[in-house]
């Protein structure tokens, strides 16, 4: 018989889409969403703005808000693509840390606030149908917390849950590694804005900086781990200390 016990292991393999397009995707139609909105209308009324204020915004430009809300959406669905790829490239990797599931819990809290958000946005386009300035400014906050709040919440615990795991791992360079770390603190504290109005210049940093890190790492994430061959003595050496 011919004995195998000694032969290399094949290396894990990671399968699933390619990690960087999802990334770049995602980021490029979330700014392509913000810029149509400034572009279309000028700049959006603050969040605790006047119901009078916010209702004649919509009312306004509403193409503009329509087109920036369905490239909203549209950055969700490769977010959540992208959160349950990262997710099976970690376990194939050999992550067998919690960091991976709170990374996919936050990912895919994310996608769904922000495809929640977008619809919302999209509705406030017809505010005649609304009623009056005070439904529409209750569903424009309501879009602010999904899209804004929740978001980063939810990207912060996604970037965590890659970065923890890829600092301890080696997978990317540390300062990558770090930085992500700095950003899912910042995202988990965004939480405070819904009281404190000065902390929301913590969402576009995690909004951006997030998507800008999610893209280096989706390219430098390793694709495969080779496994440790038992007949190896460094794997025993390691074993004994």
């Amino acid at each position: 018989m011919t004995d195998y016990s000694h032969s290399p292991r094949p290396h894990r393999r990671a399968g699933g889409p390619p990690l960087g397009p999802l990334a770049i995707v995602t980021l490029a139609l979330t700014v392509a969403g913000i810029v149509t909105l400034i572009a279309g209308t000028g700049s959006a009324p603050a969040p605790f703005a006047s119901p009078a204020e916010v209702a004649a915004w919509y009312a306004a430009h509403p193409t503009a808000i329509r087109i920036g809300a369905l490239l909203q959406f549209g950055s969700a669905v490769p977010l959540g693509i992208l959160t349950a790829s990262v997710y099976a490239r970690q376990l194939r990797l050999g992550v067998r840390v919690p960091g991976p599931v709170i990374g996919l819990f936050g990912g895919i809290a994310a996608s769904i606030a922000l495809a929640t958000s977008a619809l919302v946005t999209w509705t406030l386009s017809f505010p005649d149908a609304l009623g009056s300035p005070d439904a529409v400014a209750l569903l424009a906050r309501f879009s602010f917390g999904l899209g804004g709040v929740a978001y980063a919440t939810g990207l912060g615990l996604l970037i965590a849950g890659i970065a923890v795991p890829a600092l301890i791992l080696r997978f990317v360079p540390r300062w990558l590694a770090i930085l992500g770390l700095v950003l899912g603190v910042a995202g988990e504290l965004s939480f405070l804005s819904l009281a404190l109005e000065p902390l929301q210049a913590l969402l576009p940093i995690v909004r951006f900086g997030g998507g800008v890190w999610l893209i280096a790492v989706a390219l430098l994430l390793p694709r495969s781990r080779p496994r440790r061959d038992p007949s190896d003595p460094r794997v025993e050496h390691r074993a004994e200390g």
